[in-house]
């Protein structure tokens, strides 16, 4: 196979490696580490968007820098479903960077030179999963970002944070190593392992190991994505600041096991292959039950950052039940989920960091009248709260209402049912945060005002965008357009055909 000489993918992850050492090297100098995250996220940004263009119109990007071993590559390539998750994650990094660098100073928090080094590297990770052309060159970078996250897990350093890092740990290594052995298995059968839109795997094994092979790499993708009884070390993992949080909710860790689940349905089995085996049905109902269960026990937590862990684990299986249902609007639905869900997400957790640096309150319990005192952040909880939900004209309606039309295409009404569900059970559990902010009082926040503007800023954005892609969902990078590009080349290429149209 023949690659072009297109060095910008390679570019794109290289970067914010480049960034990192240049921060540790600044350790000392917080405003040059701190010119070192801006610049590279700058960079990453432009170099991501300078490919959009191309990959809009139906082209790829390919490029393999590296020879692993005889016939297999560091096979890099930009398609339209890789597309949507690097332009993500580029954009949010360098929101994430302002409002990190305003948390970080305004929590007085240590070990401040490692944190931005280790984000810079899981952004480099994160562009190396979205820009994987085959299942190693993922894998490879999929460990990178378990291994980078670490540091951010473990940051304050206290027990709680090293029982939750470990934890983490845990779960994504040996689903890592049992996702390798599906790789190599793979890797043997079929001769190699590049995406294939509409999948590759058709005719190489018995219908037994094929199953096999996708329950090993269900389950390494699918701890990332919190899929239950998956999803242990997600909640532990909120012992780390609230930058990270967002980090792991809404830009790299869980979209990258969601993102790993839509190239293995889609570019590893096809939706006629995953169908056939039985593995779709079976996906789906899983995700259809940590949807309303997670939600069940978000209703319970009264930690902030505990109650929206629950709720993005329930919300990113809505990205499983997409893949699962391997319809076009099913797959739509699922990878425009991921950008919908990323920036409601990102508005939730910025808007706990504000409240907590600014307030030192964490429980739900303690927020009575807060928004009284923080109008702004408040009103953009509310947002992502009613984003969640789904309310129309946020941008949570727009893939939910792709989720359920693909559903109706598989003739599963019951998969409606239960998005319709988790909508009533959101508004339980977050809209009663916005009014018990706004319409009752409390005499403990008699000093407290908004959270700092570094801070305060990006929140707003990230729900102001939400409402932007509620009306307008392929305003900007075309979010809407490359999920639909990417859906129709996995149906075109494969001989599955579901009732509906587009």
């Amino acid at each position: 196979m023949e690659y072009g000489m297109d060095y910008r993918p390679l570019w794109a992850v290289l970067v914010s490696l480049i960034a990192a050492g240049l921060i540790m090297l600044s350790g000392r100098r917080p405003n040059l580490r701190e010119f070192w995250t801006i610049i590279a996220a700058v960079a990453k940004i432009v170099i991501v968007f300078s490919m959009l263009p191309v990959v809009l119109v139906g082209q790829v990007i390919e490029l393999a820098p590296l020879e692993i071993a005889k016939g297999v590559s560091l096979y890099l390539r930009v398609d339209a479903m890789g597309m949507i998750f690097a332009a993500l994650a580029s954009f949010l990094w360098l929101v994430t960077s302002f409002y990190s660098i305003g948390y970080m100073r305004a929590d007085k928090a240590k070990h401040q030179t490692g944190y931005f080094a280790s984000f810079a590297i899981c952004l480099s990770a994160t562009m190396g999963i979205a820009f994987a052309g085959n299942l190693l060159t993922f894998f490879i970078f999929y460990e990178i970002l378990t291994i980078a996250t670490y540091p951010l897990v473990v940051h304050k350093r206290d027990r709680e944070a090293i029982k939750g890092g470990r934890k983490y740990l845990a779960y994504t290594l040996i689903a890592g190593q049992l996702m390798l052995i599906a790789i190599i298995w793979i890797q043997v059968i079929a001769g190699g392992s590049d995406f294939q839109a509409g999948g590759f795997l058709a005719g190489t094994a018995s219908d037994g190991a094929l199953r096999v092979i996708a329950v090993l790499m269900l389950i390494g993708t699918g701890v990332k994505a919190g899929i239950m009884p998956l999803h242990g070390w997600l909640p532990s993992a909120m012992v780390a600041p609230t930058p990270v949080s967002a980090l792991l909710h809404a830009v790299a860790v869980v979209k990258a096991g969601a993102f790993g689940v839509l190239r293995v349905v889609g570019f590893v089995f096809g939706p006629q292959l995953f169908d056939e085996i039985g593995a779709a049905t079976a996906l789906a109902w899983i995700a259809a039950f940590t949807i309303i269960v997670s939600s069940l026990i978000a209703m319970r937590q009264d930690n902030l950052k505990r109650r929206l862990a629950f709720s993005t684990i329930g919300q990113l299986s809505y990205v499983v039940l997409g893949a699962a249902l391997v319809t076009p609007l099913g797959l739509l639905g699922g990878m425009y989920h991921i950008v919908a869900h990323a920036f409601m997400k990102i508005t939730l957790f910025f808007c706990a960091g504000a409240i907590h640096v600014t307030t030192h309150k964490d429980n739900i319990s303690e927020m009575k009248g807060i928004g009284k005192r923080m109008p702004f952040t408040m009103a953009a909880f509310t947002i992502g709260s009613l984003g969640i939900a789904g309310l129309p004209l946020i941008v949570g309606f727009i893939s939910k209402w792709n989720l359920a039309l693909g559903a109706l295409q598989r003739g599963q009404g019951i998969f409606v049912a239960v998005l319709i569900g988790s909508a009533l059970l959101a508004t339980t559990y977050l809209i009663p945060v916005g009014q018990m902010a706004f319409f009752t009082t409390s005499k403990k926040f008699p000093k407290i005002g908004e959270a700092r503007l570094d801070m305060l800023i990006p929140l707003c954005l990230t729900a102001s965008i939400a409402i932007v892609l509620g009306i307008f969902p392929d305003a900007g990078a075309h979010f809407y357009q490359l999920a639909v590009n990417s859906a129709q080349e996995i149906f075109n290429n494969s001989s599955l055909t579901m009732g509906g149209g587009w």
